[in-house]
């Protein structure tokens, strides 16, 4: 069966969702879970992501994340290849992390009075009461679960947050201050909603689901007028619209950013078309300039290596390790 395609435009919402290969963990020790969040902060910055709710649980996390350019499929894909890659290499394993694809469920960027906004903001947030790791009756409460938005950026002051973390929206729909007490009055109404309900009756399961069924049977974050525009997007109406990307338009958008930094870096160092080619696979300019790509763009190490014949996407990684290691750099 054919992969369903991925609706992506400027300034979208989405419920992100991915869980470990056979349910199994994505992270094994405190160690995997702090490498985490810095590649998922690497995401947000190179893809200019913001992210308004997260979590991470020891097999699975969700993200409610907006994305300013269309650009989820090449982001994602990023974020979740380079996680993939260093947890195996540091935990000695083979194969997937992840099991399958992610699921992106659309939230109606529409959404005046922000009813789905912070149905989906509880239902993030209450994941480790859900796993029964916190109690919100006990001790800190919901605080004492670390590995969350809740504790790593609502309960904590802006000068205290990732720039990529944002909570304007989260506190406003809670009719919630960005102050000392605005933000203590945000954490107990969520351990009032967790005390009343230890899980949210009306939150459909949308672990499981794929594009078409959550947009065919209504599980999705928003009006029946968004149910509308993404079936008209999904079914071609994209092509029409200059607002919405299909996932190739966004690749190709990606590509060619990458593309104007190897020229200006070719240029830079002098080099043709030609002498590239005869250049090897671990010449140092090369080497710079697939560091730049790797740091400032989403495309992947295969790309890198055609573009700049480098061979493989494993030479890719290799030098670019070998690089970072004599930086000291290397984590």
């Amino acid at each position: 069966m054919a992969r369903q395609l991925r609706i992506e435009y400027e300034g979208a919402f989405y419920h992100v969702m991915a869980r470990g290969d056979r349910r199994e963990a994505i992270v094994l020790s405190d160690v995997d879970r702090v490498d985490f969040l810095e590649t998922m902060a690497r995401a947000c910055l190179r893809s200019g992501w913001r992210l308004h709710a997260w979590v991470l649980m020891s097999n699975h996390y969700h993200w409610l994340l907006e994305t300013p350019r269309a650009n989820l499929v090449d982001g994602m894909r990023w974020f979740q290849d380079t996680y993939t890659r260093r947890f195996t290499v540091r935990n000695r394993q083979w194969g997937h992390v992840f099991g399958g694809r992610y699921k992106a469920v659309i939230l109606d960027p529409e959404d005046a009075d922000g009813l789905y906004f912070q149905a989906l903001l509880d239902y993030i947030h209450l994941n480790p009461v859900r796993a029964a790791m916190v109690d919100p009756g006990e001790g800190p409460g919901l605080l004492e679960y670390t590995w969350s938005s809740l504790s790593r950026g609502y309960a904590n002051a802006p000068s205290r947050r990732a720039p990529w973390m944002v909570t304007e929206i989260g506190l406003g729909v809670k009719q919630c201050s960005d102050s000392v007490s605005g933000r203590q009055r945000f954490v107990r109404l969520l351990e009032e909603r967790a005390r009343e309900e230890r899980r949210d009756a009306g939150m459909v399961d949308l672990e499981n689901q794929t594009l078409q069924s959550t947009l065919r049977r209504g599980w999705y974050w928003g009006s029946e007028a968004l149910k509308e525009r993404l079936l008209e997007k999904r079914s071609g109406g994209a092509t029409r619209n200059r607002d919405y990307r299909l996932s190739q338009q966004g690749r190709e958008t990606v590509e060619q950013g990458a593309e104007k930094i190897a020229a200006e870096m070719l240029a830079g160092f002098g080099l043709g078309a030609g002498e590239l080619r005869g250049l090897p696979g671990s010449d140092e300019r090369k080497v710079r300039i697939a560091a730049r790509l790797h740091e400032e763009t989403t495309v992947s190490q295969g790309w890198i290596a055609q573009r700049l014949g480098m061979g493989s996407a494993g030479n890719v990684s290799q030098q670019l390790y070998r690089m970072r290691k004599e930086q000291g750099n290397e984590k």
